[in-house]
């Protein structure tokens, strides 16, 4: 779908302002838990990669987004800018790795024409993770610790799913429903589970997503 690259921006900008009036919404006018809000800005941002897959964006388009939201996240880290993403003074650069591998994966898949690797990467990441840290909060009953962070094992069994799923997905509607994607969903799943386990002060927000999407990439062009 080819538009003028300011229809772009304003198709994926007003997108970006329904997810965060959204979740702004539920910050103000809700009991709900302040991660509830991090998660619909998580989940909803992310599928920011499939609009601009849709729309044929520019690589620079995204590339230039990413470092302006990077800049965004490392300044809301110590002014309130993003209250419902960050709090000041929070401990992870979760929200600036975010930005950071969207800018990668962009810079890296767009120039090939390979768009899929970068939306599997992102949304292997907003899904997984995002479900992951819900039902594990919510409803993890078997926690179990790892390199000082205290997981739960239906948190990580979420992630596995959700991986396999979008990589599925997502690899079976550009490849097909073969025997190679069916073993790279699966490799990419548990390499994106360990990598979210493994990761800390938000680091998986970087590690997943470009893991997936490199480990996606080999493997298909391999089998």
């Amino acid at each position: 779908m080819m538009l003028t690259a300011l229809a772009q921006i304003g198709i994926v900008l007003t997108w970006l302002g329904l997810v965060g009036g959204a979740a702004e919404g539920v910050r103000r006018f809700t009991s709900a838990n302040p991660e509830i809000t991090r998660k619909i800005v998580h989940i909803g941002a992310g599928q920011v990669i499939l609009l601009a897959w849709w729309l044929q964006t520019p690589a620079w388009m995204g590339i230039t987004a990413s470092v302006l939201f990077s800049i965004v996240a490392l300044l809301s880290y110590r002014y309130p800018i993003l209250p419902g993403i960050n709090g000041v003074g929070r401990h992870s650069l979760g929200t600036f790795f975010y930005a950071t591998s969207i800018g990668l994966l962009t810079a890296a898949f767009w120039p090939m024409d390979l768009p899929q690797y970068a939306a599997l990467g992102i949304l292997v990441m907003t899904w997984g993770d995002g479900l992951a840290a819900l039902v594990g909060q919510n409803f993890g009953r078997h926690p179990y610790k790892i390199l000082g962070s205290t997981k739960s094992w239906e948190g990580s069994l979420t992630m596995l799913v959700m991986s396999f799923t979008v990589s599925l997905l997502i690899l079976g509607w550009t490849a097909g429903l073969t025997m190679p994607v069916f073993i790279t969903a699966t490799l990419v799943a548990l390499a994106a589970t360990l990598l979210e386990t493994l990761s800390f002060y938000g680091l998986d927000n970087l590690t997943v997503p470009l893991g997936s999407a490199v480990l996606a990439y080999g493997l298909l062009t391999m089998l």
